[in-house]
């Protein structure tokens, strides 16, 4: 199977041929505050909404929301068409959405790890200093609060992911190659997709596109056609050159608005928790290892000798399944496994955890 990239890009500044290149340089400003202060407001709630957009109303309406996500730590304050690209610092490069008129933008966490000074940018050239208020490599999800005016946010609203159906259209907005707030239109390919995520955990039911989406496109907003969120671009499947060959992937919208109320509220995302290690064999899932003192050891399992074969009925024949069904629940929930051991079969019931740091 190939490789799935994640979309992050660092690029550097395009200098055209001779002394002729047409620069757009980025200029940092604060603005007047209206992302610093106030109190943070609810997320809007996920609604359903009637009647098809054509894809150009979606585009301005959405595409005012879409911001570029730079480090400046790394990034040239201008383009010098001067200095040839080789001599040029590199910036991190990717997408993210504003979602409230406190500034709150998501993007994804792999976007900004590792970055020192993020600031994002709109349709105005100008980059705006922010803080970042929490990230998930769990979800692949994270949330800043830029310091731009409130004239500059525009919020992209949410729609539930669990109806989306192959086949349904749907258009992303984002800055592939540094080409800020591109538009492209697409189908569902599929859904309920497993896909990693950066701490290697599953992130279930994510949404396959054929949308065209490539480096540079993380974070941005996979829209249904009315213009709401119903996903965050997040990956791509390789092929033989790293760039979209018809395959990609989103975090479902459902997830991603869900994470980024937990990291606004607290600054971080729980997830649940059993605690095994486990291998796909012919007759179910085998418990490689638990760990001490887990919901998985509490509940008794003992490695290498239970063999997960469902869960809550739901049948699991290989690690991404179990990994996919428990990413569903949430720490505290009740669930039962159907385990084989010796020959002989038994229903155990687990309290899912909160996933630990260290695991």
């Amino acid at each position: 199977m190939n490789p799935r990239h994640l979309l992050a890009v660092a690029a550097i500044a395009v200098v055209c041929g001779g002394l002729a290149g047409l620069v757009v340089a980025s200029i940092d400003d604060n603005g007047d505050g209206g992302g610093s202060g106030g109190t943070v407001a609810q997320l809007p709630a996920a609604r359903n909404t009637s009647g098809a957009a054509t894809p150009s109303s979606i585009y301005r309406a959405d595409s005012p929301g879409v911001v570029t996500v730079t480090d400046a730590a790394n990034a040239p304050a201008r383009a010098n068409p001067f200095v040839p690209q080789t001599q040029q610092k590199v910036q991190q490069l990717g997408s993210g959405f504003v979602i409230d008129t406190q500034g709150h933008v998501i993007t994804n966490d792999h976007v900004i790890a590792g970055g020192s000074d993020i600031r994002v940018s709109f349709g105005n050239g100008r980059r705006y200093t922010t803080k970042v208020v929490g990230a998930d490599p769990s979800s692949d999800v994270a949330v800043l609060q830029v310091n731009a005016p409130r004239s500059m946010l525009h919020p992209v609203a949410f729609a539930p992911s669990t109806g989306l159906q192959p086949g349904d259209p749907v258009y992303a907005i984002g800055n592939p190659f540094g080409l800020d707030r591109t538009m492209t239109a697409g189908i569902v390919s599929a859904v309920g997709r497993d896909i990693q995520a950066p701490d290697g955990r599953t992130i279930p039911n994510a949404i396959q596109t054929d949308t065209a989406i490539n480096h540079g496109s993380s974070g941005g907003p996979l829209l249904d056609t009315s213009g709401r969120v119903v996903g965050v671009t997040s990956q791509i499947q390789g092929g033989t050159v790293d760039a979209n060959v018809g395959v990609g992937f989103a975090v479902p919208g459902d997830t991603a608005r869900s994470v980024a109320q937990e990291l606004i509220a607290h600054g971080t995302a729980s997830h649940a928790w059993l605690g095994v290690q486990v291998k796909t064999t012919s007759n179910g899932v085998a418990v490689a290892k638990v760990s001490s003192g887990s919901p998985a050891a509490k509940a008794g399992l003992v490695a290498g000798r239970d063999v997960i074969v469902s869960l809550d009925g739901r049948t699991v024949r290989t690690s991404t399944d179990l990994a996919g069904a428990v990413a569903e629940r949430r720490p505290g929930d009740r669930i039962t496994l159907h385990v084989v051991r010796g020959g002989a079969s038994r229903d155990v019931t687990v309290t899912l955890g909160n996933l630990p740091a260290a695991a």
